[in-house]
């Protein structure tokens, strides 16, 4: 899928910087950094339900726990 992207000057700069010094090019570096943003996103969900699942089937532990 083709997406246009405007980018602030500054940043399209420092993406030139890191794209060279990378030997890879802008547009392969706006891939890692939407796949960091998904893989964050699915570890932040990931976290979320095992405290969820934590708090919900060790609930009377948690609450022995607090009383000591």
């Amino acid at each position: 899928m083709a997406m246009n992207l405007r980018l602030p000057e500054d940043l399209d700069r420092q993406l030139d910087d890191i794209a060279a010094a990378s030997h890879t090019s802008k547009s392969a570096l706006l891939l890692q950094g939407a796949q960091l943003i998904v893989d964050r996103h699915a570890r932040r969900n990931l976290i979320d339900a095992s405290l969820e699942f934590v708090k919900t089937h060790d609930a009377e532990l948690l609450k022995r726990l607090e009383d000591a």
